[in-house]
């Protein structure tokens, strides 16, 4: 097996997985508050990733960083993300919630060229905007009608305000990196949701019964587990060749709502996903693309 392929074997279990949580999420979700759900979400990710961390001989550099608070706001908006995208899932189809989470990445770009000062040309704002339109396509059954306090519309914009907040937190890991190892990123965000996620136990949190606890550990391990197989994957294959295949989720959701939830997404709901899809394809082949003329320059200019 060439090492590309084994990187695309990996970062497609890892989607697998994140789409298993997400699958467990929608079936616990309206039996058990969101704060309790993040909080064993991310609890139970501790347990493979310091495994995983003392098998790779890191776990003391891990816990060593230079920005605990770089890491700690890192966690707030993390937490929050997840409390919003598990409310999502918990109130929308499969599918449907897993469609709107793609516009993360697209708005991942124009937080980049606001907060990090990234170049981002007239190319790339075009396939945001296309992408985004395509989000509205599938928050329009939500809206259309003018009931904005509906279960499902209230679901769809939950999903929408994860996604938001999601492409805030990447854009606080990417200032993270310059100075933290990714054990270290990994390991705090679990660390600070957990304490967090703790804070809402006065707020309604539940007494589950056996079955519901098995499935509220497993979202942990489940986590912990594709996080440690998407790092891996990144080893054996480049990030812009892997970046498509998280939008297999959309496949893996579809099938899983059907299975599990017997739902079958609607024409809007397949129409609009295929265009932020499509459009987030886009921004990674032309990120590629200035990747790759980038590293010509940069050899270009050294000289022999």
């Amino acid at each position: 097996m060439t090492l590309p392929l084994k990187g695309m074997l990996l970062k497609l279990l890892a989607v697998f997985c994140f789409t298993g949580l997400s699958g467990l999420v929608r079936h616990i979700g309206t039996a058990v508050p969101a704060g309790e759900v993040v909080c064993f979400r991310a609890f139970f990710t501790i347990v493979p990733l310091l495994a995983w961390l003392a098998y790779e001989g890191e776990l003391a550099t891990a816990l060593r960083t230079q920005h605990p608070l770089g890491h700690f706001f890192r966690g707030l908006t993390g937490i929050f993300a997840m409390f919003f995208m598990f409310t999502g899932l918990a109130l929308l189809p499969l599918a449907e919630a897993t469609a709107i989470s793609f516009a993360m990445p697209l708005i991942s770009v124009a937080f980049a060229a606001l907060f990090l000062k990234e170049k981002v040309r007239l190319f790339r704002w075009s396939a945001v905007a296309v992408g985004l339109a395509g989000v509205l396509i599938i928050l329009w059954p939500r809206f259309g009608g003018g009931d904005v306090t509906s279960t499902a519309a209230i679901g769809a914009l939950a999903s929408l305000t994860g996604a938001v907040l999601s492409a805030g937190a990447v854009v606080q890991i990417r200032r993270l990196t310059y100075t933290e190892t990714t054990g270290a990123i990994v390991f705090y965000f679990a660390l600070y949701s957990t304490l967090m996620a703790l804070a809402t136990a006065p707020f309604g949190w539940v007494v589950p019964d056996i079955e519901t606890i098995a499935a509220l550990i497993a979202t942990g391990l489940l986590g912990g587990v594709a996080q440690i197989l998407m790092t891996q994957s990144y080893r054996y294959a480049d990030a812009s060749l892997l970046a498509p295949f998280d939008y297999t989720a959309i496949i893996w959701a579809t099938a899983l709502g059907w299975v599990a939830f017997r739902e079958v997404p609607g024409p809007m709901v397949l129409v609009g996903a295929a265009i932020v899809v499509g459009a987030g394809l886009v921004v990674i082949w032309r990120e590629r693309r200035l990747g790759l003329k980038r590293s010509r320059e940069r050899e270009a200019a050294t000289p022999d």
